[in-house]
């Protein structure tokens, strides 16, 4: 057996499996599970009526590239999203089965683990991927403390120069999850700076990137920073995005990778190997998903009336503020976190996501200590009905 396999940690959901053991909530309160960043909103019946119209694709193996329609849409999307006057569909844009696999098989693709001291930099608190894609491509993950006193900003120079000099993937999370931070424009010119000086490549994970708050300031994404600071061959940057946040198709495991196209001509005959195409049904629902924005416009309108709901509700009783994208809090907790969900769920049926789960001690602490995540993805019904628990629960400590 691959070795590095023992050094993966357990994934955070099994954590909390184990912290709720012997657990009985209350049988009157029916269960909202507000801990996995699972969009709960309907999908669009377009994109589900195009899916089962195109089921006679399964009679055909799918290329690796996908087909023109798929990265043609995609490449359109980025231009009109992010002001980008042209992507070569051909060379700068791959279509893969979610953010997920892309983000693991990425690193395997572009890391050497056979260099000595071979690094990958992610941040903390973070998603599990980036670790374990680090270990299993045989480099040690190196994380970045996001913390409240900076606003939760990434703080490249933490990191001292000995230290960069080992890393070769950069993990960006932009809106963060869990934190919902999004990078400026400052912070990208920084982290292009250090790559130009160590030669890390920058793997931008932006799949919250269509949930968010003010329509005059949208999240700026990887390639629209990298394009307005002249660096309009993208070098050494890829982005991930998916259509599982954005049009509530998480199901369907459909996202894209674009950017550098030398790495993705790497990536690509890696994915030949690795056998990760995309199937054709599923192809050609996701041409009319990121050729439409009305249905995404009405997603960001559910979440924005929930977060207006309930960040008023709950802030006399917890330190509570909008994020700047995203559909998480990342919430300071009066009890340790472990404490307040294991009570929370006990006593009121509510399941949130401790903190120190999604992060690592690094530098003596653990960034996500005292935190926890709250997603709100279910219905504005219960979203408002899990805020009156949380309160009712906060009344009693």
């Amino acid at each position: 057996m691959n070795p590095n396999l023992a050094r993966l940690q357990t994934y955070p959901f099994e954590k909390l499996r184990a912290l709720f053991a012997g657990i009985t909530p209350p049988a009157d309160l029916s269960p909202i599970r507000l801990s996995i960043g699972e969009p709960q909103h309907p999908t669009p019946g377009f994109i589900r009526q195009t899916l089962a119209d195109n089921l006679g694709g399964l009679s055909s193996y799918p290329l690796t590239l996908g087909s023109d329609a798929l990265r043609n849409a995609i490449a359109h999307w980025l231009e009109r999203r992010y002001g980008l006057p042209k992507i070569d569909a051909a060379s700068q844009v791959v279509p893969v089965n979610g953010t997920r696999e892309a983000l693991f098989a990425f690193c395997q693709c572009v890391v050497d683990g056979t260099r000595p001291g071979a690094k990958v930099l992610c941040p903390n608190p973070f998603y599990q991927i980036y670790e374990g894609a680090a270990y299993l491509a045989g480099a040690e993950p190196i994380f970045l403390n996001h913390l409240p006193e900076n606003g939760f900003a990434s703080d490249f120079d933490a990191i001292d120069e000995a230290t960069w000099r080992g890393v070769q993937l950069v993990y960006v999370c932009s809106p963060g999850n869990p934190t919902g931070r999004v990078l400026s424009l400052d912070e990208w010119k920084h982290l292009f700076e250090l790559s130009d000086r160590h030669g890390f490549i920058i793997a931008a994970d932006e799949c919250y990137s269509e949930i968010y708050f003010d329509d005059d300031a949208k999240p700026i994404g990887g390639l629209e920073a990298a394009w307005r600071l002249g660096r309009t061959d993208f070098r050494n940057i890829v982005m991930f995005s998916s259509l599982s946040k954005r049009s509530n198709v998480p199901g369907m495991r459909s996202g894209f990778v674009a950017g550098d196209a030398k790495l993705l001509k790497d990536f690509v005959l890696y994915r030949t190997y690795h056998g990760c195409q995309m199937s054709p049904p599923v192809q050609a629902a996701s041409v009319v998903a990121w050729n439409d924005e009305v249905h995404v416009e009405e997603n960001r309108r559910l979440y924005r009336d929930k977060f207006a709901r309930i960040t008023p509700m709950l802030q006399p009783w917890l330190p509570v503020e909008l994020p700047d994208a995203g559909f998480y809090y990342w919430m300071r907790t009066p009890l340790p976190d472990t404490e307040f969900a294991r009570r929370l769920q006990a006593e009121y049926n509510v399941t949130v996501l401790p903190g120190s789960y999604l992060a690592r001690e690094s530098n003596g602490i653990n960034p996500g200590d005292g935190f926890v995540r709250i997603a709100l993805v279910a219905d504005t019904h219960e979203c408002v009905e899990a805020a009156q628990r949380i309160i009712d629960f906060c009344k009693t400590l």
